[in-house]
């Protein structure tokens, strides 16, 4: 099997990285010229908790992987979620019935995906280990977290199982029978995440404010119960559990602030202290993946007739801060609270 990742930053260069290490075939793919460079020449360099290692790796930019005409095995999609269709739709030709495209990206990409290629070809995945493309071939890598491969229609088949054997040289991959239980538990904890990038501070000193927190959990419970009008039943990972937050009615305060600061503490932790969209944001001064990952979700939503008021203003608050008519501040997360505080049925 050979595997080509297309999008060879953070999350494919460290996985590729650790295939390469491991002995399998692996053809690198990247918009970056630069980068693409450097894994040829002096190889990729992953920069984790525990240790520093430099592979040496083939690489392509998408134009010369296209020239070569070869029949892709398996694709490891890692690109930004706004960026699927037009990273995946220039290799079209050169998948095969028997091709395969996994969805190691944030988001419900697996949707479009499907769309482009047919579900029997796409194979959903739910990727949460925290990784920034700090230059070319350099990737700094939080650590192993969690990473589960599934069938789109839940079945367990021998292809996802040969695909966790690959990848056990990254770390405990494993198979689930609920992808979609898994991506939008992820979906609930974006939201979470897309909260904590309105204002120029960690995860961590975020989520563990006690004044901002039932509008949090009010934000994400949004989003979830958006997931249970699809009938999807959402999956906990890595401390956050949703079924300590959705359904409102059911939620244990006290249990559900037990497990925010094991969040807290893990969000503390990480080598990596902000988000990936607050490094968008913030350093690399471009847009975020609201338009790929939240703003499909209020349309879904608008779709079961929800009101999404707090997630609403989410989206455009952080379209304001991408476009530089708001800064990141406390106020942004304050006005949230706003909301709130004016919905008829909140929970107390």
């Amino acid at each position: 099997m050979t595997i080509t990742i297309i999008g060879s930053g953070a999350i494919g260069g460290v996985l590729g990285a650790h295939l390469v290490r491991g002995g399998n075939k692996v053809i690198f793919c990247d918009i970056v010229e630069e980068h693409v460079e450097k894994i040829n020449n002096e190889g990729l360099t992953i920069e984790g908790p525990d240790e520093i290692f430099t592979v040496r790796g083939t690489a392509y930019t998408p134009e010369e992987l296209a020239k070569k005409n070869q029949i892709l095995d398996t694709v490891f999609l890692c690109v930004k979620a706004h960026h699927t269709e037009e990273a995946l739709r220039p290799f079209l030709a050169l998948l095969d019935k028997n091709s395969q495209v996994v969805s190691l990206q944030n988001g419900l990409c697996e949707r479009q995906i499907s769309n482009l290629i047919g579900a029997k070809r796409t194979i959903g995945c739910f990727v949460n280990f925290s990784a920034d493309y700090l230059e070319p071939g350099r990737i700094l890598y939080g650590g192993v977290a969690s990473l589960y491969l599934g069938e789109l229609n839940g079945e367990i088949t021998p292809r996802i199982l040969n695909l966790k054997e690959k990848l056990q040289c990254w770390g405990p991959v494993q198979v689930t029978d609920n992808i979609w239980g898994y991506l939008w538990g992820k979906m609930s904890y974006a939201g979470l995440l897309y909260s904590t990038a309105l204002v120029d501070e960690t995860m961590a000193g975020v989520v563990q404010k006690q004044e901002l927190r039932e509008t949090l959990m009010e934000l994400c419970s949004e989003i979830l119960e958006t997931a249970d009008k699809e009938s999807v039943s959402p999956l906990g990972f890595d401390d956050w559990e949703p079924s300590l937050v959705y359904p409102r009615q059911k939620r244990d305060k006290e249990k559900l602030d037990l497990q925010l600061k094991k969040l807290t503490n893990r969000m503390a932790s990480n080598k990596k202290t902000k988000s990936g969209i607050w490094r968008d944001l913030a350093v690399r001064k471009r847009k975020t993946e609201v338009d790929a990952q939240l703003v499909p979700i209020l349309e879904i939503a608008k779709n079961h007739r929800l009101d999404t008021p707090l997630l609403s203003a989410l989206v455009t608050t952080i379209k304001e801060i991408e476009d530089g008519t708001k800064q990141m501040s406390w106020d942004n997360l304050y006005e949230l609270k706003k909301i709130y505080q004016s919905l008829p049925n909140k929970v107390s």
